[in-house]
């Protein structure tokens, strides 16, 4: 029966770690490091299109305790580029974990992540 636990335990540990944090105790976790994949160039040159394509789209930013808040428009378009900015940067920046809310007129997409991901966000995406 011990064998059948642990067993039963180990696999539970794995798919955590497999999530991206795995959990030590019911009160601790190991989180990922805040560090972007990109080299310097790959990450200049995304500031330059796809980041200050959407912070010209932004209308409101709000500082939370471990990221930012956005609301945008809830334009099908604007609803597409926030998509596509989601799907590429969760490649690049394991890290964040991305929210997207939609209403009828309006989008808000938050970005948040472990100690360190909100400084990131203002210093290196700066959106």
């Amino acid at each position: 029966m011990k064998s059948k636990l642990c067993l039963i335990c180990l696999l539970g540990l794995r798919a955590l770690a497999v999530q991206g944090q795995t959990k030590i105790n019911s009160m601790e976790t190991v989180a990922k490091p805040v560090t972007c994949k990109l080299t310097t160039p790959e990450l200049q040159k995304r500031k330059a299109t796809v980041i200050a394509e959407l912070k010209a789209l932004v209308l409101v930013r709000k500082e939370l305790s471990n990221g930012f808040a956005y609301e945008f428009s809830g334009a099908d378009d604007i609803l597409d580029k926030l998509n596509t900015f989601i799907k590429t940067e969760r490649v690049c920046c394991v890290f964040f974990t991305f929210q997207l809310t939609v209403e009828a007129d309006k989008a808000f997409l938050s970005i948040t992540g472990p100690e360190g991901a909100k400084e990131f966000l203002k210093e290196e995406v700066d959106l």
